[in-house]
C-alpha cells in the first residue's frame, strides 16, 4: 500500500513539475526570442533561421555607434530611476507613518486609500498633457526633476498601501515604550520603525525602481533627446520606413539587467515583504 502510495506520489510530483516546466517555458520564451535575436544579423532574423552564427554588431551599435544615444539614455533612466524611488521611499514612509500613527479618524484614513486607489487606475497618459503644460510654465520641461516628479507622483499610490501593512503592524507596545523613554516622534521613526521595516522599504523600493524604469507614455511627453529614458531608446529603433529589429532587440536585452541585478540581489527582501504584506 506504502509503495502504491509513493509511486503516485511521485507520479504526482513528475507532473507537476513538467507543468510548471511548461509554463516557465511559456513566460520565458519571448525573452529567448529577443535574446536570441540580439545576436543575429538582420537578414539571420528576418529569414527566420534559427541555427545562426552569433555576432556582437547590433551590441556595438547599440553602445559605440556614433548615432546611437543609448548610454546617455541609460544614465537618464538610472538617475530618475532612483531620484524617484528614494522620494516615494520617503513620502511613502512618512505618509504611512502619520495615517496609522497619528490616530486621524477613520473617514480620513479610508478616504485617502480609496483615492490613492482611484488615482493608480487612471491611465498615465491622460495626465502627461497636464503634466506637460504645467511644467513647461515652471521651466522643468525636459528635466529630471519634472520627471522625477511625475514618477514620483505615478507610484506613490502603489508605495503608501505597501508601506502601511508594514508600519501598522509595528508593535504599538515597541512605540510607547521608546515614548515613555522620552524619544521623540523622529528617534522613534529612524530608531525603531525604519530596522522593522526594512523588507517592506526593499520590496517597495525595487518595485518602485522596475515600474519607473519601464515607464514610457509619461516619458515620451515630458521629455526630448538630453532627458530620454531607456524605453524610448529602444522605440527609436521602429522608424517611418524600416525597424532595426536587431538592435532593439540588443537595446533591450541591455536594459533588463538593472531590474535583473536587483532581482537577484535582493530577491529574499522582496518574497519576504511581499508575503509579509499579503500575510499581515
Amino acid at each position: 500500500m506504502e509503495g502504491v502510495q509513493s509511486a503516485a506520489e511521485r507520479r504526482t510530483m513528475v507532473l507537476q513539475h513538467l507543468a510548471l516546466s511548461l509554463f516557465a517555458l511559456v513566460v520565458l520564451f519571448p525573452f529567448l526570442w529577443i535574446l536570441a535575436a540580439s545576436f543575429k544579423n538582420q537578414i539571420d532574423l528576418l529569414m527566420g533561421r534559427v541555427l545562426f552564427t552569433p555576432v556582437l554588431t547590433s551590441f556595438q551599435s547599440v553602445l559605440f555607434g556614433s548615432t546611437s544615444d543609448y548610454m546617455r539614455n541609460f544614465g537618464n533612466s538610472m538617475v530618475i530611476g532612483i531620484g524617484s524611488t528614494v522620494l516615494v521611499l520617503i513620502v511613502a514612509t512618512l505618509a504611512a507613518w502619520s495615517l496609522y500613527r497619528m490616530e486621524w479618524p477613520a473617514w480620513v484614513l479610508h478616504s485617502l486609500l480609496g483615492w490613492t486607489v482611484i488615482f493608480h487606475m487612471v491611465p498615465p497618459i491622460t495626465l502627461a498633457g497636464a503634466w506637460y503644460t504645467m511644467f513647461r510654465s515652471l521651466g522643468m520641461d525636459n528635466t529630471y526633476t519634472g520627471l522625477i516628479l511625475a514618477h514620483t507622483t505615478l507610484h506613490l499610490p502603489m508605495a503608501l498601501w505597501m508601506m502601511g501593512v508594514f508600519v501598522r503592524d509595528v508593535p504599538k507596545e515597541l512605540v510607547e515604550a521608546a515614548e515613555i523613554d522620552g524619544a521623540s516622534p523622529p528617534t522613534i521613526l529612524w530608531k525603531i520603525i525604519v530596522p522593522l521595516v526594512r523588507p517592506g522599504l526593499a520590496a517597495t523600493g525595487i518595485l518602485t525602481f522596475i515600474f519607473s524604469w519601464n515607464e514610457f507614455p509619461v516619458a515620451l511627453t515630458l521629455t526630448q533627446r538630453q532627458t530620454a529614458t531607456v524605453p524610448l531608446g529602444i522605440g527609436k529603433y521602429a522608424q517611418e520606413n524600416t525597424i532595426a529589429f536587431t538592435e532593439m532587440a540588443a537595446a533591450s536585452v541591455l536594459s533588463i539587467v538593472p531590474a535583473f541585478v536587483l532581482l537577484i540581489f535582493a530577491q529574499r527582501f522582496i518574497v519576504r515583504g511581499l508575503i509579509s504584506g499579503a500575510v499581515k
